[in-house]
């Protein structure tokens, strides 16, 4: 067992704070919400919902007040992930460069929390969990909740499955689909829940499981499901009218190109026959092995969405970023 790092200094300034901010005295049991861009960002499901919660919870223009901001030359690899700027015919112009920064935010009742949201670190993950941890004692954060999307060999024809978890066992409000031990590649935004957890700060968080042929794409039904139950956890009330509307047209979108394409619908009806066999497998308490339902790979259902993708993600097609 590794011996947790301790809650020192971050460094030399890793994370900036604002001294005042006197919209939050007197605020009690505030929560902060946590979705960083890049691995557990499945349908790019965490950064649509970032992008929805900062449309509709901005305290002014501009997109909420920035309350603290972290020092993305610290922690981002340019090589590995190389942002996007502009060449204009003869010259370079509207770099964008990777931001890290906790927004204020209020919801739909008035309520106010903050978001934590941009580029997940690609090193010094001590250092930045040792930051955040300044952001929650300086504003007094009661509870810190994390959103995350992975691929899965699920149809979207079925509900979207969540993944709960906790640092604290008395914060889990559902029951995981998982049994046992799973040995998974580490995240910043897991070892942050984690380190918490070791600090005495409690720490929650909701993994959707994203259908794996549409992991390329926008997929908004991903980020309804993540902020339905952030709103439980958090205690917060958000409009999802825009966001559902927007997981509708793009269900309709997928259904159509279904009606369309009987090769790529076989392989759907393939993964609903699989998760149906599990579901009632699980149901009966038997195995939760499908027998003679072999799965489609990754690779068959990469071949057979190849169009698909070209299709939805044409050249006006946003991005799910903020």
């Amino acid at each position: 067992m590794t011996t947790p790092a301790q809650p020192s200094s971050p460094g030399p300034r890793l994370v900036h704070i604002v001294d005042e901010v006197p919209e939050l005295a007197g605020v009690q049991a505030l929560p902060m919400i946590v979705s960083l861009e890049g691995f557990l960002d499945a349908g790019n499901a965490g950064a649509h919902a970032c992008s929805h919660l900062v449309g509709q919870g901005a305290f002014s223009e501009g997109g909420g007040a920035v309350v603290a901001t972290f020092d993305v030359d610290q922690l981002h690899d340019y090589r590995a992930r190389r942002p996007p700027m502009t060449f204009a015919r003869d010259h370079y112009e509207e770099y964008d460069a990777p931001r890290l920064v906790v927004r204020l935010l209020r919801d739909t009742g008035g309520s106010p929390y903050l978001l934590l949201h941009g580029s997940e670190p690609d090193i010094r993950w001590e250092a930045f969990c040792r930051g955040v941890l300044e952001v929650v004692e300086r504003f007094g954060v009661a509870l810190v909740v994390s959103m995350g999307s992975v691929p899965m060999a699920v149809p979207h024809t079925r509900p979207i499955a969540i993944t709960h978890h906790a640092n604290n066992p008395g914060l889990l409000t559902g029951s995981s689909p998982w049994r046992g031990e799973l040995r998974i590649p580490s995240s910043a935004q897991a070892l942050l829940e984690l380190r918490l957890g070791e600090w005495g700060h409690d720490a929650q968080g909701f993994v959707a499981h994203v259908p794996h042929y549409l992991a390329q794409l926008d997929y908004p039904r991903a980020s309804v499901a993540l902020l339905e139950e952030v709103e439980l956890a958090a205690r917060l009330t958000i409009d999802l009218t825009e966001l559902r509307e927007q997981a509708e047209e793009r269900e309709e979108e997928i259904n159509r190109y279904l009606a369309s394409n009987e090769e790529v619908r076989d392989v759907v009806v393939a993964l609903e026959q699989q998760y149906d066999t599990f579901a009632r497998a699980e149901e009966e308490g038997s195995s939760l092995l499908a027998e003679d339902e072999p799965l489609p790979t990754g690779e068959e259902i990469g071949r057979q969405f190849e169009q698909f993708l070209a299709g939805l993600e044409g050249p006006e097609e946003s991005g799910g970023g903020q």
